[in-house]
């Protein structure tokens, strides 16, 4: 038998370590040994993973109890302002839909929900086009969020104009939604028909009697406000 050009033969071993465990991998192993485990650290981070879905299913399920609430009572005030049925199953309708568009930390969605029930308050009184105009001097006298009484106020369409206003022998107010909120909830009206939702196509087709700059405006708004939705 050869002989290991060290003296040491294939089988024979010292009590020195083997030359192949160098020192370098001597702390490796060390280190390895004295760290977590792998399964430890995966368990631990789905932990963390899991606790954070409850949470989060906690926080969303006291959102929509929250919400559910605000609805009855917001319904509860249409009632009194003498709005029907109709009236408050598509504010209702509105009020869903424009939600939708309130996912964004940029947009304040109390205000969403109370504007979207409330954008047809004055229909209590008429339902001429001035209900708009009529419907945020309701809200005033409900002593409402005067947010909430401008999205009522500038709902119709995708505004109007002090021009357009006059035109149609009301009030020659700027009527154009400025805020986030406010074109939410009008572009939301735009969409729901009755308490249904449709689409722009139909809504703008069923507005062919408005004038061209008027419908133009309404499909900006509509693409303004795809991006919004979740």
């Amino acid at each position: 038998m050869n002989e290991d050009p060290e003296g040491i033969s294939p089988g024979e071993t010292t009590g020195a370590e083997p030359r192949w465990r160098t020192p370098e991998r001597s702390e490796m192993a060390s280190a390895m040994d004295d760290s977590p485990s792998e399964n430890h650290r995966v368990k631990r981070g789905g932990d963390r993973q899991a606790e954070g879905l409850v949470v989060n299913a906690r926080e969303e399920a006291r959102t929509r109890t929250t919400e559910q609430s605000e609805v009855v009572k917001w319904e509860t005030l249409l009632a009194r302002a003498g709005c029907g049925r109709q009236v408050i199953a598509h504010a209702r309708a509105v009020a869903d839909l424009a939600l939708r568009f309130a996912e964004s930390p940029l947009v304040n969605r109390d205000l969403v929900l109370a504007g979207g029930m409330l954008h047809d308050v004055g229909r209590g009184e008429t339902h001429g086009i001035d209900h708009a105009q009529r419907g945020a001097a309701l809200a005033r006298s409900f002593s409402l969020d005067e947010r909430v009484v401008y999205i009522i106020e500038r709902h119709i369409g995708a505004g109007m104009t002090a021009d357009e206003c006059s035109l149609e022998r009301i009030i020659p107010r700027d009527c154009i939604p400025r805020t986030v909120e406010e074109k939410i909830v009008a572009n939301a009206d735009n969409l729901v028909h009755g308490n249904r939702q449709g689409t722009i196509e139909g809504t703008l087709e069923g507005a062919f009697r408005l004038k061209k700059r008027i419908r133009r405006r309404m499909y900006r708004l509509y693409l303004e406000m795809e991006c919004f939705r979740s």
